[in-house]
């Protein structure tokens, strides 16, 4: 990855945040930084890339968005007023219950694509390609719609914030609760593209969950909710298995055979401890926050178990039968179907498996793997097939591939 790729992935959010909180001018900073990193790629070279990446692509798009409100202010006749505005502008925090005040442009932004005005769904959208830099192809996978379809959701999105003259502001905590539950699906599904990533050559983007569940912990302070709560627990415990399910040759490496010492056991040890403190409390009631509720106690029977072969596979494959109810989808199903080959056999799991449609390549992965363990080598090998060919991250795909020539000898 060159030095220009990874401060694109990794401080895209940051950057827009930074011009955005400066300019309040959501059109002119996607363009400037969009310009910036183009006249990058022309003079970066191996041995002239900058010291500090970021701050070039900063203070060059900071240049062009000036240029671009001079220009304006000169048609308007208003050339001083425009630009020592946006150079003098302060931030702005709000003070949460203990007195603190959290003053985040990160979270600021979040807030700003989840107002009202948009749809949950282009909210959601907006803000994982502001925010977390994630590529529209990526974000399409994750609501498993065409790139197309996605991108001009996003577009859409875009031109009724610049229009609609929404605030980049955090607001009060009162108007913050109407945009809780699309700030924590917003944090759920930027965790997945980093636990997860759709494409690409990394098998996990470890600061991209991190900086998830950072978002997700940052606006329960501003507004404690169960949803976020559960939210929490269900990232971190998952986030904490990250340096066991990479090998050293970079290779993917399953649950069952992950090295337990390498979790993180202190971030293991919080979420539970969190999770039984709700677990005093009612069941939530909001069907997002009973979702994560069900969702990290899966994740918690895996965290709990000692060792793989002491895993609960029953308590999961009801739990995700009770999730299946409450918010069904492939997805869930799928993964509903892998807990009950785990408890039953594979059989089982596959007659779950029937009449199943879901875009990408985990549920043929799922079908060849589970097809293997029931002896149908044949049609095991078929199906790893259609899922190497419809996937896009490469260390997924190879390791789909080895397994299908294991099949083969």
């Amino acid at each position: 990855m060159t030095p220009l790729e990874r401060v694109v992935r990794e401080e895209w959010g940051r950057l827009v945040a930074l011009l955005l909180a400066q300019f309040r001018r959501l059109d002119l900073v996607e363009d400037a930084l969009a310009e910036a990193v183009a006249t990058a790629q022309a003079r970066w070279t191996q041995e002239s890339t900058p010291a500090n990446p970021g701050g070039w692509l900063m203070t060059a798009a900071r240049r062009r968005i000036l240029d671009r409100l001079r220009a304006e202010a000169m048609a308007a006749r208003k050339q001083p007023l425009l630009t020592v505005e946006a150079e003098r502008r302060p931030k702005e925090g709000v003070m949460v219950d203990d007195g603190s005040v959290v003053d985040d442009d990160l979270l600021r932004l979040v807030l700003m694509c989840a107002h009202p005005s948009l749809s949950p769904e282009s909210a959601s959208a907006l803000s994982l390609r502001l925010v977390m830099g994630i590529s529209t192809a990526d974000i399409a996978r994750l609501f498993l719609v065409p790139e197309a379809t996605m991108a001009a959701r996003i577009t859409r999105a875009k031109k009724k914030v610049v229009a609609a003259g929404i605030p980049f502001a955090i607001p009060g905590t009162d108007a913050i609760g109407e945009r809780l539950d699309v700030v924590a699906h917003t944090a759920y599904l930027a965790f997945t593209a980093g636990y997860a990533p759709g494409s690409g050559p990394d098998l996990v983007r470890a600061e991209l969950a991190g900086e998830a569940i950072r978002l997700a912990r940052v606006t329960m302070g501003l507004r404690p909710s169960d949803t976020l709560a559960h939210l929490v627990v269900l990232t971190t415990l998952q986030h904490s298995r990250r340096d066991a399910r990479v090998g050293p040759d970079g290779s993917l490496v399953l649950l069952a055979d992950q090295d337990r010492a390498l979790w993180h056991h202190d971030e293991v040890a919080d979420a539970l401890a969190l999770l039984a403190r709700l677990e005093s409390r009612p069941e939530p009631t909001s069907p997002l926050a009973r979702s994560y509720r069900l969702q990290a106690l899966i994740a918690a029977e895996h965290a709990s178990a000692p060792t793989a072969a002491d895993t609960r596979w029953d308590h999961i494959a009801d739990l995700y039968a009770v999730l299946e109810r409450l918010s069904p989808s492939p997805a869930v199903r799928v993964a509903r179907a892998v807990a009950v080959a785990e408890a039953e056999g594979p059989r089982a799991g596959l007659a779950l498996l029937d009449g199943v449609e879901m875009a990408g390549h985990r549920l043929p992965a799922v079908r060849g793997e589970l097809l293997a363990r029931a002896g149908d080598t044949e049609a095991a090998r078929e199906s790893l097939a259609e899922a190497i060919g419809l996937c896009d991250n490469e260390i997924e795909r190879r390791h789909m591939e080895r397994r299908r020539e294991e099949l083969t000898g």
